[in-house]
């Protein structure tokens, strides 16, 4: 396992569509594997294939206290989305930044497992957001487009720790 770098804004690569598996070989579980310890090296809840230069359709999020329940979306498709949430929102390809960001509290996703398994999964909250933001990555789309006066409304994770306090 490896932990690879993590492209920023500004990266092409993070404006293109991953295309889709179709089948596993070594080196995709390779990259799940590196995926998940780069994600949990950078105090992520989830990261897309093309945050590390890949363009597959890859995402892993983890959004436990502990990380220690790792889920791997291939192809995934939301389905269903419901209700509402908002709040701060970032990305470890716009690092040290965050902005508000609306968006449904329920989703859907279809997707494979690593095993091309498919799958079934509903999420509320956290898990909901994670799921959405990096299906978002996946189809060349950043969560600041989502941000409540765009890119000017983004602000230092710094100064927000400083408004919580």
């Amino acid at each position: 396992m490896a932990i690879r770098n993590i492209r920023i804004m500004g990266d092409e690569v993070l404006t293109k569509r991953c295309k889709e598996i179709t089948t596993m070989t070594p080196r995709l579980k390779m990259l799940i594997e590196d995926m998940a310890e780069t994600m949990y090296d950078a105090n992520g809840v989830g990261l897309a294939a093309c945050q590390v230069g890949v363009l597959k359709r890859i995402v892993v999020i983890d959004v436990s206290e502990e990380g220690n329940d790792l889920m791997v979306f291939i192809n995934p498709e939301i389905i269903e989305t419901d209700g509402e949430q908002e709040g701060y929102e970032g990305c470890l390809s716009v690092p040290d930044k965050s902005g508000w960001v609306k968006r449904p509290n329920r989703v859907v996703v279809k997707a494979l497992n690593e095993d091309l398994q498919p799958f079934t999964l509903e999420g509320e909250g956290l898990l909901a957001r994670a799921i959405l933001h990096e299906c978002e990555h996946l189809d060349g789309h950043l969560y600041v487009e989502h941000v409540e006066g765009g890119e000017q409304g983004l602000i230092s994770n710094e100064k927000l720790r400083t408004e919580e306090e």
